[in-house]
């Protein structure tokens, strides 16, 4: 019964918001549709006016307006009590209003959710940022914006399953729990699994097993799905975020640079309805071609001195120093080259470019370069001065896999919490001949970021890891 407290168990709605302020567009002023419709959603505003009252009504499509008559409107009176953020369903024919507001007017009504929290003046937009992601049901109502990024997410992502799925890749799922953390250099989450007594940890990448499905032959194989790093909060990071990985058989980088930039150009015309974009107040167009440049030539452009993998340990660190970073002294060439690059060149990098030829030593799970064994056929994507996606040219020596594995399983021992450890099963697999293979994993926050123009990754994730609410005093 309107008013009460008793709400329904369903309630039948015939039409959104949307669709009939397209339907009825042509409504004239004073008139009557004579169409008889069922709406639902939640009351944005209400106007008591004596014997009349309004109420904004916004559904998940848009809003319309609820008009009610004290002679023709069931409990009148307890409509217009509601209180701002009550959910109700509302029944009658469309009319406009002599104002000219389209709007249903209500003969009869239900109330379907009372808003026992007041939201008051957060209908008005909610400016906190701890108030807005800490209780994003409250950020979506107030705030469009936080509607239209996270619309734009879904349809990024559908639009991003349908381009792979033309291209002959097939979905599949990998498992989160991992007997041994792999698949790319980082800090695991750790849990314990009493049934089986042993650890497990959650997926820094699904790497290993999508690769696993190659070798069993699934020969274009990709998954959309969390990933779980043990790493601090930034505008960039989030401890759990969502990658593309995919894998290709008979494929390499070159084949993946070319396959990044048109799914990324394609992305954006059905995203945002043009490649060329903007970007926190900068101009930027994703369309093909991206430009190519090895690590060595960007170093070089940024600091006007040669450096590469070949370059003397010593030499380079001097110039690492000189860059403000304390080089360790297990650091081999080609880790000094990169601390290098991150610090001198990809800081001014705007892109999009694709950055190749990595050291195979900060590489262990890409093929060496066929040219030269300390490089490794791996490019970075850099897009609005952040890395978007990283391939190469899959490593398919088990022999050479091995030595990259225990290489790393010594550095953990040595104290390096984000090296990998040697896992025997993917070896394993490896010997059953794992084909030529390009791979690539791909930041799909950072890509909505880039499409939304916006500068903080807690903006395109519904609910971000935050630090604990402190409780109240």
């Amino acid at each position: 019964m309107p008013g009460s407290d008793a709400v329904p168990y369903r309630f039948d709605r015939t039409a959104e918001a949307a669709e009939l302020q397209e339907r009825h567009s042509e409504l004239e002023v004073g008139a009557s549709s004579g169409e008889h419709v069922a709406v639902a959603g939640r009351v944005m505003l209400v106007r008591p006016q004596g014997r009349l009252a309004f109420a904004t009504l916004r559904d998940s499509s848009g809003q319309i307006q609820l008009f009610a008559l004290q002679a023709q409107t069931a409990d009148f009176d307890a409509f217009a009590r509601l209180s701002l953020g009550d959910w109700v369903g509302a029944r009658g024919p469309v009319v406009r209003t002599r104002k000219g507001e389209l709007s249903v007017q209500v003969e009869t009504w239900e109330l379907l959710a009372r808003a026992r929290r007041s939201f008051g003046d957060k209908w008005r937009g909610v400016t906190d940022v701890e108030t807005r992601l800490r209780q994003r049901e409250v950020d979506l109502w107030a705030n469009d914006a936080t509607r239209r990024v996270l619309l734009l997410r879904s349809r990024l992502v559908r639009t991003l399953r349908h381009q792979l799925e033309d291209r002959g890749f097939i979905e599949v799922e990998t498992p989160v729990l991992h007997p041994i953390p792999g698949g790319a250099t980082a800090k695991p989450f750790v849990t314990h699994h009493h049934a089986l007594d042993t650890d497990l940890y959650l997926r820094v990448a699904p790497e290993l097993y999508l690769k696993r499905l190659v070798v069993g032959g699934f020969e274009k194989v990709f998954e959309i799905g969390r990933v779980f790093r043990n790493e601090g909060l930034s505008p960039r990071h989030n401890p759990e975020f969502t990658m593309l990985e995919l894998y290709q058989a008979y494929a390499d980088y070159h084949d993946l640079l070319v396959l990044v930039e048109q799914l990324v150009a394609m992305l954006a015309i059905d995203v945002c309805g043009t490649t060329s974009l903007t970007y926190q107040g900068r101009p930027l167009d994703v369309a093909p071609p991206w430009r190519r440049a090895s690590m060595a030539e960007l170093i070089a452009e940024a600091t006007g001195q040669p450096a590469d993998v070949h370059t003397p340990p010593d030499v380079l660190r001097v110039r690492v120093a000189a860059a403000g970073i304390d080089p360790d002294p297990s650091w081999g060439p080609g880790k000094l080259l990169l601390e290098l690059y991150e610090k001198t060149a990809e800081p001014a990098l705007w892109g999009p470019v694709f950055v190749t030829d990595f050291p195979t030593e900060v590489s262990p799970l890409a093929r060496r370069h066929r040219d030269d064994p300390e490089l490794a056929e791996r490019f970075e994507g850099i897009v609005a001065g952040r890395e978007l996606v990283n391939a190469f040219s899959e490593l398919v020596d088990p022999d050479d896999q091995r030595a990259r594995f225990e290489a790393q399983a010594a550095a953990k021992a040595a104290g390096d919490e984000e090296a990998m450890a040697v896992d025997e099963g993917y070896l394993r697999a490896l010997q059953y001949g794992l084909p030529p293979t390009g791979g690539l994993g791909l930041g799909i926050d950072r890509l909505v970021m880039l499409f939304a123009d916006v500068a903080n990754i807690r903006e395109v994730i519904a609910f971000p890891t935050l630090r604990p609410e402190r409780p109240p005093t």
